[in-house]
């Protein structure tokens, strides 16, 4: 109302969108979506992982500042969680409780404690009030969408908004978490190079998952390692992102660094968060394995076809459209598609994805939500980009697409 107050006195009819979107306004609401913590900072980190294609620029812009950490929960916030989890006596039931949180993120935090038996543990512990704050959190960022006025009336993002919803609700339930931490714990329990915590299931509830301490450092400190240590741990990482997706159909879809570490002295992957994991259908995984396919073979028809079938609805009057989508496409896949070792560090490619997702704009009457199930994927298949070019590594992700995949 301020803005638009002072546009107003300088003789000019501001719109909806040319308001919200001001520095100083995105800020503000940046700063309160991370005070809210919850739903809304866990779906702007959701949506933020978008390269303008789905998004306008702007509102991605807004949204990526809340990949950050959230903000601690006060003393007294804390202990009426642990006892709304517990117990009035809880802290009797841990050998020990460090009250000082090793992280703080969108819908919990990280105390490190000791178990009955004298183990070395740590507590996810949910903030407050998460749960019942999702359906509204949802509303209210589908409301920020189309108050901003950069996203075309006939776009629909009710199935999209409704998965978020859905996914959400599944994030929240730490006792879910705690199945897929055991899960992944025997799916990989023979792989040498990644590294699953215990779960303490005695000790979890719906709102606090206990797991076993894992030494290890953020998974950023590679940069200061040789190129070839970079180069392996991003291989290793893209290798468990394809067996994920493509054959246990099982995808950890949180690329949030933190949700990684790494132990120098065993060359091991350790991966700690497993709340944003997710079950695909299998239609959709063939599907998308039908367009790798196509994609790969450079047949644009295949391609197009493939891509229908998975749910990308393109109308055959619209062949301009048509084109552009297949662009993003392969434009998005380059990793996959160059043959040999790709240079995410030296790479462009997030700059020319932004410019090309600024051309969509074109194409807004045409423009549909893609299948939610893709949202998801993507969001994890970005997150890895954006990890292996922080980290300057070099990957040759169309081998591994090709023993894996194809």
């Amino acid at each position: 109302m301020a803005e638009g107050s002072r546009r107003l006195r300088r003789g000019e009819r501001p719109s909806a969108g040319d308001m919200l979107l001001t520095p100083a306004n995105a800020q503000r609401l940046t700063d309160e979506l991370a005070n809210l913590r919850g739903a809304a900072m866990k779906l702007g980190q959701i949506l933020s992982m978008d390269t303008g294609t789905i998004l306008p620029r702007e509102l991605t812009d807004i949204l990526a500042k809340l990949r950050d950490d959230g903000v601690e929960m006060p003393p007294q916030q804390l202990n009426q969680t642990m006892t709304d989890a517990y117990g009035e006596d809880w802290e009797t039931l841990f050998y020990g409780f460090d009250h000082r949180p090793l992280a703080a993120a969108s819908i919990g935090q990280v105390h490190r404690a000791y178990s009955p038996d004298g183990q070395e543990i740590v507590l996810k512990i949910q903030y407050p009030g998460v749960t019942a704050s999702i359906d509204s959190d949802v509303n209210n960022i589908a409301a920020l969408l189309r108050l901003s006025g950069l996203l075309p009336e006939n776009i629909d993002l009710e199935p999209l908004l409704t998965a978020a919803t859905e996914q959400l609700h599944a994030e929240a339930d730490y006792l879910t978490e705690a199945r897929y931490l055991a899960q992944f714990g025997e799916w990989l329990c023979e792989d040498e190079r990644f590294v699953v915590p215990e779960v303490f299931p005695a000790l979890s509830r719906e709102t606090v998952l206990a797991m076993g301490y894992v030494e290890s450092a953020p998974i950023e400190e590679l940069n200061a390692m040789s190129q070839e240590v970079r180069d392996e741990v991003m291989s290793v990482m893209f290798d468990l992102m394809l067996r994920e997706f493509f054959e246990l159909r099982t995808v950890q879809t949180d690329p949030n660094f933190g949700n990684y570490g790494y132990q120098p002295n065993t060359g091991r992957v350790v991966l700690m968060d497993f709340g944003a994991s997710r079950k695909f259908q299998a239609k959709f995984v063939n599907g998308y394995r039908r367009m790798l396919k196509a994609a790969f073979s450079g047949d644009r028809g295949r391609l197009l076809s493939a891509a229908t079938r998975l749910g990308y609805l393109m109308e055959d009057d619209k062949k301009d459209y048509q084109e552009f989508v297949l662009s993003a496409f392969e434009l998005a896949l380059e990793p996959m598609l160059f043959d040999g070792a790709y240079d995410f560090g030296a790479s462009d490619l997030p700059e020319r994805m932004n410019k090309f997702g600024e051309s969509a704009w074109e194409y807004r009457d045409a423009w549909q939500a893609p299948p939610t199930e893709s949202v998801f994927f993507h969001r994890k298949l970005g997150g890895m980009f954006m990890m292996a070019g922080r980290l300057g590594a070099r990957v040759d992700l169309h081998t591994l697409v090709v023993n894996r995949v194809l």
